[in-house]
């Protein structure tokens, strides 16, 4: 028996989970790390967080198996995209703290692209929209506020990188500067279309090429995981970010079909096909995978907070002890009394995009309770995804027959029968739903040869929980119109 090992890094906590050859989860490790605020709408990591506990779970996810580390085939990595790190060619010790895919701090550089009118020339180069979600500001940003950055960057003596990256240089032999294509084209400086970095965009943002690294498929060779890792060289034979790697484990091989993953935030992706299809409703057009045969592209829509709403109300408020409990309190009332939570902590994604919004909550009365708090920001979860599934059938034209699900927050079944109800068709969640690593792995067994193609893997088949729109569904769209005007209230809240 061999076994496939997936690295899967993400915002609140690093995972690694090994699969056997039939793809099924045998042992998984998970440990959480800090989250840093340092200023209103500013989220940092710090770099060594993120490789120290990756390292941990590599290595407990081994041990509890059983297995011998020579019994790993490959090994894939999944990572939070967008997530920016820099770092010393020569010493790898990071300038700053990596700056978090969620950050605001490059709002006001997203604002001077916009106000140069390179708005519509970013969406044709690169897919993307204005917004500080993505690398390029941050990266900026470093460049322009870390003291002597900038002129040692010029100089070739510091590197960029998403976390992939990062990991990379850290985990396989030689320091390789790598990234793969999902990766890159989350950063605004890659051509979607020519498939390489962007001289414009990297002009525009004043960002020295020297410092990105070299872009490679998604099923490809990453080099060798270092022997002290796991007392073994394993070859690193698949990466993607996380909601590409979702979307591919989710077998979303065929253009039309779609995800949504319920995690930190809250990504629908559907698979385009060859070609990159341009948004009328502010989605994104991102590379979906390319495993060696040329790209396959994806619409997507982000919503930048869907499952971390609900750690907000464990850690931040203390409303629940557990994030487990919110499903019981949402069941114990009717509805959520006429409360509505928009969880805009650092602005909204997709279709808004407004970097100026934050979170609110509206029709609250001295009847309300802990439940209808809580209830509220599981429903709040369904509606921004619902927002996001219309935009996607408006600019595909396909009228989605269901919606796959997964992530940490579908196995939640309020939110996913609630979800179904507000889109008014299935909702379709996997047995194992942690496909982004999933995702991972099946990417590094491709390579690997233990799959002959596409056709085999999505022909495997997994048990799935199936939820239909109930009664009630024709009442749950109509508060849509409710939800909308507490949107209204949070926008462009923040001075800008």
């Amino acid at each position: 028996m061999k076994y496939y090992l997936a690295l899967d890094q993400g915002t609140t906590s690093s995972r690694a989970i090994l699969f056997d050859e039939s793809m099924k989860a045998v042992s998984t490790a998970q440990r959480e790390f800090r989250q840093i605020y340092p200023r209103p709408g500013w989220v940092e990591h710090d770099p060594y967080d993120i490789l120290s506990t990756q390292i941990e779970t590599i290595r407990e996810a081994v041990a509890k198996s059983g297995i011998e580390a020579g019994d790993i085939n490959a090994v894939g990595i999944t990572n939070q995209r967008e997530t920016s790190l820099v770092w010393d060619r020569r010493t790898g010790k990071p300038v700053c703290n990596a700056v978090v895919w969620q950050c605001r701090r490059s709002a006001d550089i997203c604002s001077r692209l916009v106000s140069d009118g390179l708005e519509e020339e970013i969406r044709e180069r690169t897919g993307l929209v204005a917004d500080a979600y993505f690398s390029g500001t941050k990266l900026r940003w470093i460049l322009d506020n870390i003291p002597g950055a900038r002129g040692s960057a010029e100089n070739g003596e510091l590197l960029f990188g998403t976390v992939d990256t990062w990991l990379i240089w850290n985990l396989c032999e030689g320091g390789r500067h790598l990234t793969d294509v999902t990766n890159a084209s989350r950063t605004m400086l890659f051509n979607i279309r020519g498939m390489k970095w962007d001289d414009e965009m990297l002009r525009a943002l004043k960002i020295p090429r020297i410092m990105l690294p070299e872009v490679l498929p998604s099923a490809a060779d990453y080099g060798l995981l270092r022997k002290d890792v796991l007392g073994a060289e394993i070859p690193v034979l698949g990466v993607a970010g996380d909601q590409q790697a979702s979307l591919f484990g989710q077998a979303c091989y065929s253009p039309g079909e779609a995800k949504n993953t319920y995690g930190t935030g809250c990504f629908l992706l559907m698979n385009t096909g060859s070609s990159p299809v341009s948004s009328k409703n502010k989605l994104l057009t991102t590379v979906a995978w390319d495993i060696g045969e040329g790209p396959v592209y994806a619409l997507e829509g982000s919503v930048f907070t869907g499952g971390a709403v609900v750690q907000w109300l464990r850690d931040g408020l203390g409303l629940v002890g557990a994030s487990s409990e919110t499903e019981g309190l949402a069941l114990s009332v009717p509805d959520s009394g006429g409360v509505f939570f928009v969880p805009a902590f650092t602005g909204l994604g997709a279709p808004w995009w407004d970097m100026y919004a934050r979170g609110t909550i509206v029709g609250i009365t001295r009847g309300t309770s802990r439940a209808h708090i809580v209830r509220a920001a599981l429903e709040a979860i369904a509606y921004q995804s619902a927002e996001v599934l219309k935009a996607m059938e408006d600019d595909s034209g396909i009228k989605l027959a269901a919606l796959k699900a997964d992530g940490g927050a579908s196995a939640n079944d309020f939110l996913m029968q609630f979800q179904a109800d507000v889109v008014g068709r299935p909702v379709i969640r996997p047995s194992c739903i942690e496909t982004t690593a999933l995702g991972a792995a099946l990417l590094a067994a491709l390579k690997s040869g233990r799959f002959a193609g596409l056709g085999s893997i999505a022909g495997s088949g997994r048990i799935v929980k199936e939820f239909l729109p109930s009664e009630n569904a024709d009442r749950v769209r109509e508060s849509f119109s409710c939800w909308s005007r507490a949107v209204e209230r949070s926008r462009n809240w923040a001075c800008g």
